[in-house]
């Protein structure tokens, strides 16, 4: 027996890998290189972990981009033109047009609500001509690529729960996130990325902002292989993927096929399959010491593509390099692609805030959906775009000839989509006069999961999970995908 085995079989397991200062194995990793499969200690294919039959029809897309604008991002600023606020404005909110509907208790107190429309000017733009604010000059040269829908709702007014909705299907905390259902349905596409990846940036548009929690992209009860990574800027983009000092790329090696020989004997004692699981995410690390880098090394991209995106496009961590890296894990097949931009949440000095917050990501959008076109991966791309909820139609606060503020409201918002089977130059859903409520074709969270899954190929409805005597689900017992928004 070579004196490497005897130290290990000497040494509890855990003592071992502290000892050795490895970190392997507090790295969340969340993927498989094959969507049927997992890896063993001598890198041959293994147990079935996934749902039978868990692609239900021929899918219209293969991956998922999700730009999601934590804050609530005023639909009334951007996208949904309401000009009968500008003339009203000062005016309280009609009792009739409210309908007694709850308020948060930040605006509960007011003893007026006075309407208030944009101060910013809206145009209509492309062969769609859409309504699109000056605040969003990018966005408005591709109108006719998106498909906005204006009528989408949700029963959560503060940001933890509606943003806990919108990625988990409930406001409470626990479920596994829309990215690793989909890695759990779905699995991967390349061997030496995570099947689920997560990118945060900070925006412009208010001193502090709402934090957002690792749960948000957790995977709940669901295996911890579906776990979302999430990727940093600076020199560690995932943590504890490099090796420590002394330890080379043969020495990680051979550790690992030592760990993998006794977890794999561990499992045989005990079945648990988080001991699997825990070694595919070894070997998942050990790769993406390679493929991590190159992905996120973006020296190689043409000038020209970096000024597309824009100048915060060099700065890494910004959400225009955040777009950039989404384009660059889409190439190389990553399934599920969060990017998190925060503080869209202006309850006071709106118009300077949100000017602000527009342009961190105006420009870096519209050159994600320009460049995945022009790469011919939007056709299987869905990109997504939005918020937890949108803002009220009334002042929170003081209102002034040049200032004021909006409180949360989930009664109708506006999200887009681009790319993956859903219809470009495309309105779908209305608002009434006063942006207040739904009129037509209202579109729940529940219907937006649905209509996403859908898209990728799942079946809402069948793609389940067992857990505490109850078979779970993303859409929980709602949901409806909304076809008339797809090709």
């Amino acid at each position: 027996m070579d004196e490497f085995t005897q130290h290990l079989i000497n040494n509890n397991r855990r003592h071992f890998l502290k000892k050795l200062g490895v970190g392997i194995g507090g790295l969340a990793v969340a993927s498989m290189v094959d969507p049927f499969s997992i890896i063993d200690g001598k890198n041959n294919f293994a147990q079935n972990i996934l749902p039978v039959n868990s692609l239900h029809f021929a899918p219209k897309a293969k991956r998922v981009i999700y730009l999601f604008q934590s804050g609530g991002p005023s639909q009334l600023e951007l996208f949904d033109y309401k000009p009968l606020l500008n003339k009203m404005r000062g005016e309280d909110l009609p009792d009739s047009v409210r309908q007694g509907q709850r308020l948060t208790g930040m605006t509960s107190g007011q003893e007026r609500f006075p309407l208030v429309g944009s101060n910013f000017k809206f145009d209509q733009y492309g062969e769609s001509r859409a309504w699109v604010s000056e605040l969003m000059p990018y966005t408005a040269k591709i109108v006719d690529e998106l498909c906005f829908i204006k009528s989408v709702h949700t029963e959560a007014i503060n940001h933890d729960p509606a943003i806990t909705f919108f990625q988990t299907g409930s406001q409470q905390a626990g479920r596994p996130s829309i990215g690793s259902w989909f890695s759990y349905g779905l699995g991967s596409l390349n061997e030496n990325l995570p099947t689920f990846t997560v990118l945060l940036s900070r925006g412009t548009g208010r001193p502090v902002s709402q934090p957002l929690y690792s749960r948000l992209w957790g995977n709940g009860f669901l295996n911890s292989l579906h776990q979302g990574v999430q990727f940093r800027s600076g020199k560690d983009p995932v943590l504890y993927l490099k090796n420590p000092e002394n330890i080379t790329r043969k020495d990680r090696r051979l550790i690992l096929d030592h760990i993998s020989e006794l977890n794999l004997k561990q499992e045989a004692e005990f079945g648990d399959p988080e001991i699997r699981s825990r070694v595919a995410q070894y070997e998942m690390a050990y790769r993406m010491q390679t493929s991590v880098p190159e992905t996120m090394d973006v020296a190689s991209e043409p000038e020209h593509i970096i000024n597309m995106y824009g100048e915060d496009a060099k700065t890494p961590g910004t959400y225009a390099a955040n777009c950039l890296l989404a384009r660059r894990l889409a190439e190389r097949d990553v399934r599920f692609i969060q990017l998190y931009h925060m503080g869209w949440d202006q309850h006071e000095h709106l118009p300077a805030q949100i000017e602000k917050q527009s342009k961190d990501i105006d420009q870096a959008t519209a050159a994600l959906i320009q460049d995945l076109k022009q790469r011919g991966l939007l056709e299987d791309t869905l990109v997504i775009w939005g918020g937890e909820f949108g803002r009220t139609n009334y002042c929170q606060g003081k209102l002034t000839g040049t200032n004021y503020g909006r409180d949360h409201h989930p009664k109708c918002f506006t999200m887009f989509m681009a790319g993956g089977g859903v219809k470009p130059g495309f309105s779908y859903g209305q608002t009434d006069e006063f942006g207040y409520n739904i009129t037509q074709d209202p579109v729940h969270v529940h219907d937006i999961q649905a209509t996403i899954m859908h898209l990728m190929g799942i079946d809402h409805t069948k793609l389940t999970y067992k857990h505490q005597g109850r078979r779970f689900r993303l859409t929980d017992i709602g949901g409806h995908v909304v076809h008339d928004i797809l090709t």
